[in-house]
């Protein structure tokens, strides 16, 4: 039987020059099955080099195993296309980068399927944050700390070691320095919405109200329409002109700008991070929340300086926040960016994937914070993830369910949902 290995990398590690040495044969100690062996890397790392290669170079790869161009299609339907693409350029080992992260529920079964069925032929190697998601035909768990191996366990082994716990402080949520005028009961309210583009439908007679401090989860499969309902809520989707969408009150494109929509609205996404370059503090990060800039560009006064720096206690940073942004690890830098848009207790949050390429515990500290901010402010939160982060209990869950006609709406208790899709 072939030896299939797991490699959980730390906040301290560099990953990626890790996945570059095996692809070099530069651990044959360690995995000498791979000597002479050809490999490929499942990740979204190769995925985005390929759609540049194909934006630039016109190099098509992707687009036509898709019938479509790849841009088009959401993330998780991206990586099934890479998948196909990866295995017909028959490799002898796969290295596999967390591969379940951007999936849905569905395909991460047919995934997984996939997968055991390739065991016997080719070997894996692959890098895990969950481990939920470790593949059941592993049989070597490997820990890098500080770009060093550790030892190497049987599945079994890391099976039994307790996951550690993770603590969000005490501190009460500061109030905000900031005042919203005439902000209704009623935040976001959709009345039979439907989308279409071109002859694809996508959403279907989408009914949906968010008021004052509700939780809610939104969840769909890959291309259900999820990223659409966001930008029209969120983002310039013209979609939502004409339609009836109501956001604070007011009927979108109504006069509104999507500034006016946007200062109301905190907004998170993994993806944010990449934005904030500059060499600002932790501080100044938090701060520039109260501006809406990227990056602090004027000096604040004492009350937001104290405000910030009393989320900086919220989130167990102060002695930090001195520190670049760019130097704390990935979960600190998520919980800055969240702080960051909490600053104003806006009256909606919008968390996208929040968790995604998180470990456990640090998965755990940011569904605290989440939790937190959810019971002692009257921000409505809606959170979206593909998966049921454990000890965060949302409201409300809105499912968008495929149909020929576009994805249609099913609102539910948290619960109930919960109990019907445990491994969400």
């Amino acid at each position: 039987m072939s030896n299939h290995y797991a490699i959980q990398i730390t906040d301290h590690s560099d990953k990626d020059a890790c996945i570059r040495a095996i692809l070099k044969g530069a651990y044959a100690d360690l995995f000498p099955e791979l000597t002479d062996k050809r490999g490929v890397l499942f990740s979204t790392i190769t995925l985005q080099n390929l759609i540049q290669e194909e934006y630039q170079h016109e190099h098509i790869t992707l687009s036509a195993i898709a019938g479509k161009d790849i841009r088009t299609k959401s993330s998780g339907e991206q990586l099934k296309v890479l998948f196909t693409y990866l295995l017909s350029l028959n490799p002898d080992f796969m290295i596999l980068d967390n591969p379940f992260d951007c999936l849905d529920i569905a395909s991460v079964k047919t995934m997984k399927e996939k997968l055991l069925s390739l065991s016997a032929s080719r070997q894996f190697i692959q890098f895990f944050n969950r481990k939920a998601d470790i593949l059941s035909v592993i049989t070597h768990v490997i820990e890098v700390e500080d770009n060093r191996f550790s030892t190497i366990q049987s599945l079994a082994e890391y099976h039994a070691k307790q996951t550690e716990t993770a603590t969000i402080n005490v501190y009460q949520i500061p109030a905000s320095p900031h005042a919203y005028d005439a902000i209704p009961e009623v935040l976001i309210k959709m009345k039979d919405v439907n989308v279409s583009y071109y002859e694809k439908k996508v959403l279907h007679n989408i009914n949906w109200k968010i008021q004052r401090g509700e939780f809610w989860q939104l969840v769909g499969p890959n291309g259900s329409g999820k990223t659409t309902l966001l930008s029209m809520i969120y983002g310039n989707n013209t979609k939502a002109y004409g339609q009836n969408i109501y956001l604070f009150g007011r009927k979108k494109g109504s006069g509104e700008s999507v500034w006016d929509i946007k200062e109301k609205i905190g907004y998170f996404s993994p993806a944010l991070t990449d934005f904030f370059s500059r060499r600002n503090t932790v501080l100044q990060m938090v701060v520039s929340g109260l501006y809406d800039t990227v990056g602090l560009y004027q000096k604040p006064s004492y009350l937001e300086k104290k405000t910030a720096e009393e989320w900086l206690q919220v989130i167990g940073l102060s002695d930090e926040k001195d520190v670049s942004f760019q130097q704390i690890s990935l979960v600190k830098q998520r919980m800055v960016l969240i702080a960051r848009a909490m600053i104003k207790h806006p009256p909606v949050l919008i968390l996208d994937e929040p968790s995604t390429g998180l470990n456990d515990k640090n998965a755990a500290l940011l569904s605290r914070l989440i939790n937190k901010i959810a019971k002692e402010t009257n921000t409505a939160i809606l959170y979206v993830s593909h998966r049921k982060e454990p000890g965060l209990s949302p409201d409300h869950v809105l499912e968008l369910q495929m149909t020929e006609d576009g994805s249609v709406g099913v609102t539910k208790f948290f619960d109930s949902f919960a109990s019907s899709n445990l491994n969400l």
